[in-house]
């Protein structure tokens, strides 16, 4: 079958091509979301176009499509670099990234039609998740038999974020999304504890180990540099595999949840500064004195980006699970900054870096168009920040609205500004999704736009 051919990096290529599809859909779900809180009745009322819907449609298609699939294409290719072998079975790697389309598509359509658990990051119904987990299990196999056939002894530490990022994913998206029931959800408070394991879990057992494994690759590359500490890379890896299971409930303070479980989120929340800022730190020395490279390299700047944007997250996180800091914030549009900055500045950002890196390796030859690739970026980094510094405004108006006392639909005239600014903003990541796209598919073509520079002088080197 054409669907399944036999091709070196073959996987990895389609899981990008993939990405930039879904990020292509991604970003005009969230701008449909965006005109609604400004027009409410712009789409007159049509099912499939309700907030209710196209909102969980956008998260779930952000997460695992676009972020999910470019981290996963760069396992493909990271994983047989390091350990210095080839993929173990294309035919599987493909099976299983057909296997994760059809679970998200499954998702998202089934979204469309109003069949959701209801719960946020988790809505999607049991086939799809079934979807999820069957793919997710092909996809360690093939790279854990692709572990044990290699040539290199010493497992570098992006192998570990890799295997660390998906049996821990495996296992809370199998209890968060209560695959074991049919019916989907439980019910009552076990739920909404267990729904935000999940919910937190993801971003921080999903996309960040995956991420960061990017980044331990990407960053000596285009550094030119040894990694600074191995050690180190150890410490930040089983720090934060220990750490974070147990943070997500510092999203439901506000409820009955048994204290001493409140306790364990808080201060599980503060101590990810030990795993953010080893790996932060030991990345930053390996790059110290080299930024040059990365300002020349379009993939290790996406990577650059994306770990700045990793800092204020993780030191915004940890501030913002104090209870007294929820008491302005939670439930604000602070938090939905908040949120597309870990899942989009941080990991999105990476996941790029990882698909401008990897993808003129696997076809030989450079990007369409650093020009295009280029725009996309500063259209990303302009639309990040003002996505996040008009939503943090936003939310503490909202916040402190509340707070004292102020009726939500009091608060709405407050914030209708925010709104309008949130969605002209969303033309920013719109342009930048469709360019990527277009550079992603000529890329895989192999076309080359006349008059274009290559990123990158080591991979022009590799190119002689």
């Amino acid at each position: 079958m054409q669907l399944l051919k036999v091709e070196e990096n073959g996987t990895a290529k389609l899981f990008f091509l993939s990405s930039a599809f879904w990020f292509a859909l991604g970003t005009l779900e969230g701008f449909t979301c965006a005109t609604q809180l400004v027009i409410p009745d712009l789409y007159g009322g049509i099912a499939g176009l309700v907030f209710g819907r196209v909102r969980p449609m956008h998260t779930t298609t952000m997460i695992f499509g676009f972020a999910g699939c470019a981290l996963i294409g760069s396992a493909h290719y990271i994983m047989p670099s390091v350990l210095r072998t080839s993929l173990w079975s294309e035919r599987l790697g493909k099976i299983s990234l057909w296997l994760w389309n059809l679970a998200i598509l499954t998702g998202i359509v089934a979204l469309d039609l109003g069949y959701s658990q209801g719960r946020e990051y988790a809505e999607w119904i049991w086939p799809a998740n079934v979807l999820v987990l069957l793919s997710m299990g092909l996809i360690f196999l093939n790279l854990l038999q692709t572990a044990v056939n290699r040539q290199e002894k010493l497992m570098y530490v992006s192998t570990w974020y890799i295997f660390g990022g998906l049996i821990y994913t495996w296992f809370i998206y199998f209890f968060g999304h209560a695959v074991f029931n049919f019916k989907g959800a439980i019910t009552g408070l076990p739920d909404a504890i267990l729904a935000w394991f999940y919910g937190h879990g993801i971003v921080g057992l999903f996309l960040t180990p995956l991420a960061i494994a990017i980044a331990y690759y990407i960053v000596p590359r285009v550094a030119r540099s040894p990694l600074y500490s191995h050690v180190l890379s150890l410490v930040g890896f089983w720090t934060i595999l220990v750490i974070y299971t147990s943070i997500g409930t510092h999203h439901i303070l506000q409820t009955p949840v048994p204290v001493w479980l409140k306790t364990m989120a808080v201060s599980g929340s503060i101590a990810m500064i030990i795993p953010v800022f080893t790996v932060l730190v030991n990345l930053w020395l390996t790059m110290r004195g080299r930024l040059g490279f990365f300002h020349a390299d379009i993939g290790g700047r996406f990577v650059m980006a994306g770990l700045v944007w990793y800092i204020l997250t993780c030191t915004q996180g940890p501030i913002q699970a104090l209870p007294v800091v929820q008491r302005v914030t939670h439930l604000s549009n602070w938090v939905i900054a908040h949120s597309h900055m870990g899942v989009f500045g941080f990991s999105g950002m990476i996941g790029l870096g990882g698909l401008y890196y990897i993808l003129p390796r696997i076809t030989g030859k450079p990007l369409y168009s650093g020009r295009l690739a280029d725009v996309q970026y500063w259209l990303l980094i302009l639309g990040m920040s003002a996505f996040f510094t008009v939503l943090t405004a936003g939310g503490l108006v909202q916040g402190h609205a509340w707070l004292n006392g102020t009726t939500v639909y009091r608060t709405l005239p407050m914030i209708h500004i925010y709104f309008v600014l949130r969605a002209a903003t969303g033309l920013l990541f719109i342009g930048a999704a469709f360019i990527g796209l277009y550079n992603v598919i000529r890329t895989i073509r192999g076309d080359q736009a006349q008059g274009e520079r290559i990123f990158g002088e080591e991979f022009q080197g590799e190119l002689q």
